[in-house]
């Protein structure tokens, strides 16, 4: 009865995907705002590469455009064409990117050299093993031709090019000469035509869960709440807090304005309220500092514009410097009600601002942990809540002194770079070998997008951001994931002048992607799971007390259906929700037999179950 049940709705949903799938077939190209294009979407399938602009010599050094390598990054849609300005040394480039039709999409390139260099101007495409391991690269002429088993590539240029194909890091990479050398004021223009033909893998996926192996308690998802657009700010605040459940805040000690009896400052008090709402709220709470008072600083330290400040504080006033930071958390308690959770220096492992070698950052925790103790304040330290999760080894000292670790409420850290999945399972590992647990005490995808926010509000960037989202709860187990940040910076909002956006306040897919993750039950486990897709992330978590689960699934590809088994045999129905470029948080009810649910997963979406 159940296998008939199943087949039965699996058919009449495939034929219903199939002739959805049939009715508009679409192509969009994947630009990152560094000018990359990380491939074309082919009905939700990933045609891929990596394209990079490059300023070099083939063969010997070479830059190239990547995630946080160049500053002045300029990034803007119109229409349907993406457009990136950026420096390299020697020449500045101009990029645009226009999705034509359902197979088609049309790059425009300039370069104007700035310098006199013996490099040459370069636009380059790289392509894995994965799928081109025996790919077949010809160019003749005006036209670059590649072929693979499951991926056609087609490039027709508007004039005769130079190119070279190279074997790199186990990468074919192509490159298309601009200008061999640099001449100060030259300019070259390229236009190209791509189409993309490909293997849409739209088989279903079957995902099992089981429920009898409980993990690490997910309290929810979070958010940082550092004050820093007094005008902007409230409004996205206030927007996040009534419609999302948020499990766990993050909050600034505004330490460069405190000092006793500085309690009327208003970055003070507007940080101390910041915490005060969300204790109300029931939320823990995290209270990380960036900025020191320049008295605090050892000789010779000073605070100068931008950057990484990689402040040192002065060892002769560990007391004063003591005293100081207790007396704020005693002033969040005394005069707002707030006992902050844990304490932390923002960063410090690269110092924003304050900096810690690995052995200081452990004898911060033991001596400041005893201070806070000594003081009957409850707030216990952050381990880590490092710059980003290739930095684990700063935590190491401090994860094997005995001493310290009665003062470690939590790890942390932040997910800007490295998650690769051994490296998450390294922070999940360390988190557990002392029985505390981990925080992802920011959450993103790119430090650097606040100078281009034009990119917030692509459908690539939300698809990127909740993959990482996924993983991190399926791998590491966090408590929680504290996004960055739920204000008006790095904004999940647009609108009345918030990422570039004039029109009313609204909320972008970013936000409706992390509203779903937000709907999972409160206080649920981490289960395991498979899936037998690999383009389908998921993660699952089921509160046993309250008979409460979420399974969240990130379709990376083409339209297809997902099999769902071992969910609680007494379930009748459950409710899926879908976030894509075109849906928003939609919510349907699908039927349930036997623990079993068959639901469609459309393209390049976010689709959560609750049960």
């Amino acid at each position: 009865m159940k296998q008939l049940f199943t087949f039965l709705v699996l058919t009449m949903q495939c034929v219903l995907a199939i002739a959805q799938s049939n009715a508009g077939k679409t192509v969009h190209s994947e630009v990152m705002a560094w000018s990359n294009i990380t491939g074309v979407r082919m009905d939700g399938e990933l045609i891929d590469f990596e394209s990079a602009l490059c300023v070099g010599v083939i063969g010997g050094n070479m830059e190239r455009t990547g995630r946080e390598r160049q500053r002045n990054v300029r990034y803007q849609r119109n229409g349907s064409t993406q457009i990136v300005d950026i420096p390299l040394h020697g020449a500045q480039f101009h990029q645009e990117v226009t999705d034509i039709n359902d197979r088609q999409v049309k790059i425009r390139l300039s370069a104007e050299a700035v310098e006199n260099l013996q490099e040459g101007a370069f636009f380059t495409m790289s392509f894995t093993p994965k799928y081109y391991a025996d790919a077949k690269i010809k160019a003749s002429g005006k036209k670059v031709v590649v072929t693979a088993k499951e991926r056609n590539l087609n490039l027709a240029f508007n004039k005769k090019v130079t190119t070279t194909v190279r074997q790199e890091n186990g990468n074919k990479v192509l490159y298309v000469t601009l200008m061999p050398t640099l001449k100060k004021g030259e300019k070259a223009d390229l236009e190209m035509l791509l189409a993309v033909d490909g293997t849409r893998h739209d088989e279903t996926a079957h995902i099992h869960l089981d429920l009898a192996k409980p993990g690490a308690r997910f309290a929810g998802f979070g958010g940082n709440f550092r004050i820093q657009n007094p005008e902007k700010d409230p409004e996205v605040i206030d927007y996040c807090l009534k419609n999302m459940r948020v499990a766990m805040g993050r909050v600034e000690f505004p330490w460069a304005s405190w000092d006793k009896g500085a309690k009327c400052d208003p970055q003070v008090n507007k940080s101390a309220m910041m915490a005060a709402r969300l204790k109300r709220i029931g939320m823990p709470v995290v209270v990380s500092c960036w900025f020191p008072p320049q008295w605090a600083l050892a000789p010779g330290q000073q605070r100068g514009p931008g950057g990484v400040a990689a402040l040192r504080l002065d060892p002769s006033k560990q007391d004063r410097i003591y005293e100081s930071m207790v007396s704020y958390l005693q002033f969040l308690r005394d005069d707002y009600g707030v006992e902050a959770d844990y304490f932390s220096f923002n960063e410090s492992d690269i110092g924003i601002d304050v900096l810690h070698t690995p052995q200081e950052h452990c004898e911060f925790i033991k001596s400041f942990g005893k201070v806070l103790a000594d003081h009957h304040l409850p707030t216990k330290l952050l381990l880590g809540d490092n710059s980003d999760a290739t930095t684990i080894d700063f935590i190491k000292p401090a994860l094997e002194d005995k001493e310290a670790r009665q003062y470690i409420g939590a790890v942390s850290f932040h997910s800007w770079r490295g998650c690769d999945d051994e490296t998450l399972r390294r922070w999940r590992d360390a988190a557990r070998s002392i029985n505390v647990p981990l925080i992802v005490g920011e959450g993103s995808t790119d430090a650097a997008a606040w100078r281009y926010p034009a990119i917030f509000k692509e459908s690539t960037f939300a698809l990127y951001e909740i993959n990482l989202y996924t993983r991190l709860c399926a791998i590491c187990q966090p408590l929680s994931i504290l996004q960055w940040q739920l204000t008006a910076d790095y904004s999940l909002l647009q609108g009345n002048g918030i990422l570039g956006d004039d029109g009313p306040l609204r909320p972008t897919q970013r936000f409706y992607n992390l509203q779903q993750l937000a709907r999972t039950p409160a206080d649920a486990f981490a289960f395991p799971l498979t899936v037998d897709k690999e383009n389908v992330n998921t993660a699952a978590f089921y509160n046993i007390v309250r008979h409460e689960g979420a399974l969240h699934i990130v379709n990376n590809g083409a339209a297809c259906m997902a099999e769902i088994t071992g969910l609680p045999t007494s379930l009748e129905s459950a409710i899926v929700y879908v976030t894509n470029a075109s849906q928003k948080a939609e919510e349907t009810k699908v039927e349930l037999s036997f623990g079993t649910a068959v639901i469609n997963l459309p393209a390049e979406s976010f689709v959560t179950l609750l049960f």
